[in-house]
């Protein structure tokens, strides 16, 4: 079985001030060609389908296109809801547009229940895991703390338990949005830091033949068959170096609680990517400005995004002015100065740099009293900051 996988399409989304609706549309048209052209059997859409949970309307009316348009192909679709979307509103209607072909799956209880396909080696089982906020589905799950790790992996222990009642041989895929070790981050992912850990290690996933993942934003291979796709848009200069693609993959005949291949290996697996269409390439460049101007070996970056970070260490006059003359499309604007090493400036910057907000709520305390946190107060700053990410969930996904 020949299976498309994509993610993140969060349409409805600008990169900067640009309005990326007609790039979401052609990529849209490019997905829809790809199924048609490649011989394509089902998609798979992992979550973030629009960007924040109440959508504007022409986000919507691209959804709505996407969803008939892959319907008339007759291929079947399956997405589940990402942490940008809105579960309730996503899934609304899922059962009429199921009967469509597009099968929508938002419900944590629905985990266990596959949209079953066929080919001619028989079953497939396709398993969607929406974006599982441990906060709130804990009951759902019966763990007792609120943690990305045992939700999933009580989620996954459904997705086994229904596998092994089907017919040896049945091969099995999960979709899933979540942050797997070994993935690589970028700058336009919501953190889903829960309880100080937002990574689950890959091996929660064991026992089926392949993941399809969604969240982070660069496409990557954590394991042969745990993959990101990425999205297919760049949504922040951080995906500057990014390939925007999808991925195609061939599904053997074989399942992973079947039989196996002499060497007891799954069945075939074979995984091409397939590249997005983006409408501009990024570049970031940086040094001081009369440089950037003058630079002959940045003459590649002049029809690109540009974000320039300046280190002049006086701000120069009109910086923005002057860059859009030789980068129209210089779309950011950093000030990073160069400055003396004992700059006190310099020294705080340092010291945040790449922590927690847990890590910098220890230092304040540290700081303000004479000695870091004991564990038990650890542990309520902890809860604290798991209390505000929930409600925060909570009030973006209300009706």
């Amino acid at each position: 079985m020949r299976l498309l996988h994509t993610s993140d399409w969060h349409l409805g989304r600008a990169f900067h001030r640009v309005n990326m609706l007609g790039a979401q549309a052609d990529f849209i048209d490019h997905l829809v060609t790809t199924v048609r052209e490649r011989g394509v059997d089902a998609v798979v859409v992992s979550g973030d389908v629009y960007d924040r949970a109440v959508p504007p309307l022409a986000a919507v009316e691209l959804f709505d296109d996407a969803l008939h348009r892959l319907a008339a192909l007759g291929v079947p679709t399956v997405m589940i809801s990402g942490n940008h979307d809105s579960a309730r509103r996503l899934g609304v209607g899922a059962g009429l547009i199921g009967r469509a072909g597009v099968h929508l799956r938002t419900e944590p209880s629905a985990c266990g229940t596959p949209v079953v396909l066929a080919d001619a080696h028989g079953d497939v089982a396709l398993y969607g895991l929406p974006y599982l906020e441990p906060a709130l589905v804990m009951d759902e799950f019966g763990v007792e703390r609120a943690g990305h790790e045992a939700v999933l992996a009580a989620a996954m222990d459904r997705v086994r338990a229904d596998l092994a009642a089907r017919p040896a041989g049945t091969r099995s895929v999960v979709l899933a949005h979540a942050f797997v070790t070994g993935g690589e981050a970028s700058d336009s992912e919501r953190d889903i830091t829960v309880g100080g850990v937002a990574a689950v290690p890959a091996g929660v996933f064991d026992g089926v033949d392949y993941v399809a993942l969604g969240h982070l934003h660069g496409s990557q291979t954590i394991t042969e068959r745990v993959r990101y796709s990425g999205s297919p848009l760049p949504y922040s200069f951080s995906e500057s170096a990014h390939r925007k693609s999808m991925w195609l993959v061939d599904l053997g005949a074989h399942g992973a609680h079947g039989a196996h291949g002499a060497d007891g290996a799954h069945g075939a697996f074979c995984a091409e990517r397939v590249d997005c269409p983006v409408p501009r390439a990024l570049a970031r460049v940086r040094g001081r400005l009369d440089d950037l101007l003058a630079d002959p070996a940045l003459e590649r970056h002049e029809d690109a995004w540009v974000e320039a970070t300046l280190t002049d260490p006086v701000r120069p006059a009109e910086p923005m002015a002057r860059l859009t003359g030789r980068f129209p499309h210089t779309l950011s604007l950093v000030f990073d100065p160069e400055r003396p090493p004992d700059d006190p400036d310099v020294s705080y910057a340092r010291r945040l740099e790449g922590r927690a907000d847990r890590e910098i709520a220890d230092d304040f305390v540290a700081h303000v009293r004479g000695a870091g946190p004991d564990a038990e107060e650890r542990a309520l700053l902890q809860d604290a900051f798991d209390a505000v990410r929930a409600d925060a969930t909570v009030r973006e996904v209300a009706p």
